[in-house]
């Protein structure tokens, strides 16, 4: 399984992505799903990726090479992160068929991809491209999004993150998120990537891959779980509320 954010937020955008890929419980592996590809110097652009690994390694394969043969259509002739979006969701869309129409039994090919950065003067921001080749953006209402085994990490986004969030406290919500996730869903582990990109800078500031055993992971891990159980000794119990009748009578 797998579990990636990308938050798009005023000063840039913070991508975090875990690393476990597995075809069963004896069958676990680790394999990157952030990837950077290699584009023009005005402008930075980073897929990360969930689903079927064989779909998602043949589409970035088929980036990479129209990149290398100067395709009609590439991300460096894209002039806005909308037309990458629809670029990639076709890319997708077409390796998807290919491989469906092998008619395999129980083979599902699908993928999830979420493609972010900045293209020269255009504003940053983060786009998620959906199996079917169509994609959203992130908004000022909802400054992330998700891809993978996102349920169990939503709550701490929806609670911290806003359009005006710092990176570095974004950076901190995608972690804890990540962690959360990992806590109730053993297909999702480390190494832990996290990216941060300075809006304008065209350049990859900050990153870091965190893997089990890492001092400031072990430590955030920490003192996020201590922190939860001090707010859950806090709260008031129930037994100075009155209790009421039950069931009530219609």
């Amino acid at each position: 399984m797998t579990y990636c954010i990308a938050v798009s937020v005023r000063d840039g955008l913070v991508l975090t992505s875990d690393s476990r890929t597995n075809a069963g419980i004896d069958n676990v592996s680790v394999h990157c799903k952030m990837h950077v590809l290699p584009t023009f110097d005005d402008r930075r652009i980073a897929l990360l990726c969930a689903g079927n690994l064989a779909t998602t390694q043949v589409v970035l394969e088929q980036l990479r090479r129209d990149i290398k043969e100067c395709a009609e259509v590439n991300l460096n002739t894209v002039a806005y992160l909308s037309e990458a979006a629809e670029y990639l969701g076709r890319v997708s869309l077409e390796k998807q068929q290919r491989h469906a129409s092998a008619g395999q039994s129980g083979f599902f090919p699908s993928a999830t991809f979420l493609l972010a950065g900045q293209i020269a003067s255009e504003p940053h921001g983060a786009y998620l491209v959906y199996p079917e080749g169509n994609y959203i953006t992130t908004s000022s209402q909802t400054p992330y999004l998700q891809i993978g085994e996102n349920k169990y990490g939503k709550p701490v986004l929806d609670r911290f993150l806003t359009a005006d969030t710092g990176l570095d406290e974004a950076a901190r919500c995608c972690l804890i998120s990540m962690d959360s996730t990992m806590r109730s869903n053993a297909s999702v582990g480390p190494p832990v990537d996290l990216l941060i990109y300075r809006k304008d800078s065209l350049g990859w500031d900050t990153y870091y891959s965190f893997k089990e055993d890492d001092e400031y992971w072990m430590q955030m891990r920490r003192i996020w779980q201590q922190t939860l159980m001090e707010g859950f000794a806090a709260m008031p119990g129930l037994n100075g509320r009155e209790p009421l009748a039950f069931p009530p009578i219609d």
